[in-house]
């Protein structure tokens, strides 16, 4: 990226954290230049970036023009949950680095191939496969706070042609996918509240109904650890 994607980074992230900056060139009528569209996890923090920004000299002598991004009401998405990497992310910048931690209370094989190769359960044409169960805790000292995770991953393997080193490697391969599964599903039932004083409050959700009657305004400063497939719950500014 060049010193277009820099500045925006630079300038965004003091209000606070980004999902993802991208730049793109101007179409050839509207002359030389870029646009940039950047996401917030937060809708507040988008709000707040739009209206400080909007028609400043932000980088260069014209005014910067910024604008939220249209909001589908009338459309329902489908949910997704952010990735293992995005909700650490998020952990990492609200809670900081030492101020939660993940305990994992089981990690276990589920292929039991050995055990199905002596009991000749599996035929040499038949597809096997490795499989992976992991049982975990998201934890926040600070807040008292513990959220349960479980998640499962499950690879194609062929014994016989891709040797034991193969088998290890991925073994290791599906122990990692189970994990990172299971940290998505424990940091979905996290609901981290930014307050006004710029303090940060987590409630354990372990279902949807808690935030059902809720009305959009009461949410505001809510961050859910999930997003729809096109904006990922935040707001391009």
């Amino acid at each position: 990226m060049g010193p277009p994607y820099s500045i925006l980074c630079s300038v965004f992230s003091q209000f606070g954290l980004l999902y993802s900056v991208r730049v793109f060139p101007n179409a050839a009528v509207a002359g030389p230049g870029f646009y940039g569209i950047i996401k917030f996890y937060s809708a507040r923090d988008a709000h707040r970036a739009q209206k400080a920004c909007d028609q400043k000299q932000l980088f260069q002598t014209s005014p910067v023009k910024v604008r939220l991004g249209t909001r589908h009401k009338a459309v329902q998405h489908n949910t997704l949950a952010l990735n293992s990497s995005r909700c650490q992310e998020l952990a990492n910048y609200y809670f900081g680095f030492n101020g939660w931690s993940k305990r994992i209370s089981k990690l276990q094989d589920l292929s039991n191939l050995e055990e199905r190769e002596k009991e000749d359960i599996v035929t040499p044409l038949q597809k096997q496969s490795l499989k992976s169960f992991c049982a975990l805790e998201v934890v926040l000292p600070s807040h008292e706070c513990r959220s349960p995770g479980v998640g499962m991953a499950e690879e194609p393997f062929d014994k016989l042609e891709e040797g034991s080193l193969s088998f290890l490697m991925k073994r290791k391969v599906t122990q990692k996918l189970a994990i990172q599964k299971a940290m998505t599903d424990a940091f979905q039932k996290l609901l981290i509240v930014v307050l006004e004083s710029g303090k940060v409050a987590v409630a354990y959700r372990p279902c949807e109904e808690a935030t059902d009657a809720r009305t959009e305004e009461e949410l505001q400063d809510f961050i859910q650890v999930c997003g729809d497939k096109n904006s990922r719950g935040t707001q391009p500014v």
